[in-house]
């Protein structure tokens, strides 16, 4: 298991250095100068220079990236073009109402799509199965930002049940969870349904049924068991997808977190944070993935083995 592990962090590094390129590259392809827009549009020529060379604008591209990179380092991500903050408060401040987001959106998901798909492969072609597939198809067909304002209508405007926006209570993050979470629950749920499916059709299943097993305990115990391994890798997999697609909702329904944060800093141009936040959504997302790499070694051996 550690030489496995041990490949594995190996194979990080050169794919964080990778995204780390294409970042800087991308932000530096965006229209427009971070020096007029810091300098403002009342600013002489000569102040706009001044500025560009204070930024190290005026330095070549590969000169930026090592200063960028040192800086990295140390934990320094630069200040806000706009508000002049540093750019690591300013994450930090926003970093906490995303996770919660995401970890309340995750945990209903899974929980609502690996039922649904049990329930689903146990019943199969029998209404209840219909129901399930239904339901699954319908939450990746929504859009999320139309789920979100429906849910706002019905359960904010019209009953007063749980707030528009915001993040005051727990209860802040019911509608959006229930909007970030749905199509990850509609895909668990279809994904789950086929992992059952195939471990069902397995010997092991006959042979249990043979030995007259209860059926809870034949697709409880082993059937399920089995299915789960593919199940959490998707579902370790879909986390970081959902930390990235939380800027939609976080707008929706007015938090204050990463992907609001994201959103506003495009439309002011501030690229120091814009870079930012790409770079901790990419990272994150490759970390989250290792995390399930290593847990599928753990739960399928076969895997460790293979690999050597």
């Amino acid at each position: 298991m550690g030489r496995y592990a041990l490949q594995r962090l190996l194979g990080v590094i050169p794919l964080l250095f990778v995204v780390s390129v294409l970042v800087f590259m991308f932000i530096h392809l965006i229209p427009g100068d971070p020096a007029r827009l810091v300098a403002g549009k009342d600013a002489t020529l000569e102040e706009i220079n001044g500025i560009r060379e204070q930024l190290g604008l005026n330095d070549p591209l590969w000169r930026q990236y090592i200063d960028y990179m040192g800086n990295l380092f140390k934990g320094d991500l630069g200040n806000s073009i706009r508000s002049g903050l540093p750019v690591s408060e300013m994450l930090a401040s926003r970093f906490m109402p995303t996770i919660w987001l995401t970890i309340f959106s995750m945990v209903w998901a899974v929980i609502i799509g690996v039922l649904i798909g049990i329930i689903s492969a146990v019943k199969r072609n029998k209404w209840p199965d219909h129901v399930g597939m239904i339901t699954a198809i319908s939450g990746i067909s929504v859009p999320g930002f139309w789920l979100g304002l429906v849910l706002i209508q019905v359960f904010s405007v019209q009953l007063g049940w749980f707030p528009t926006g915001g993040v005051d209570s727990w209860s802040s993050y019911v509608l959006p969870s229930l909007t970030l979470g749905a199509g990850i629950m509609s895909m668990l749920a279809r994904f789950s349904r086929t992992s059952m499916l195939e471990s069902m059709r397995e010997d092991y299943i006959r042979t249990g049924r043979a030995k007259g097993l209860h059926e809870f305990v034949v697709v409880g115990r082993h059937a399920l068991r089995n299915s789960l391994i593919q199940v959490v890798t998707v579902a370790g997999l879909q986390f970081g997808f959902l930390l990235g697609g939380s800027v939609m909702v976080e707008t929706v329904f007015s938090i204050p977190g990463l992907g609001r944060l994201l959103v506003d800093s495009i439309a002011f141009r501030d690229y120091t944070v814009i870079q930012a936040e790409l770079l901790l959504f990419a990272t994150e997302f490759i970390l989250i993935n290792l995390v399930v790499d290593l847990l599928y070694g753990v739960l399928n051996p076969k895997i460790r083995f293979d690999s050597n």
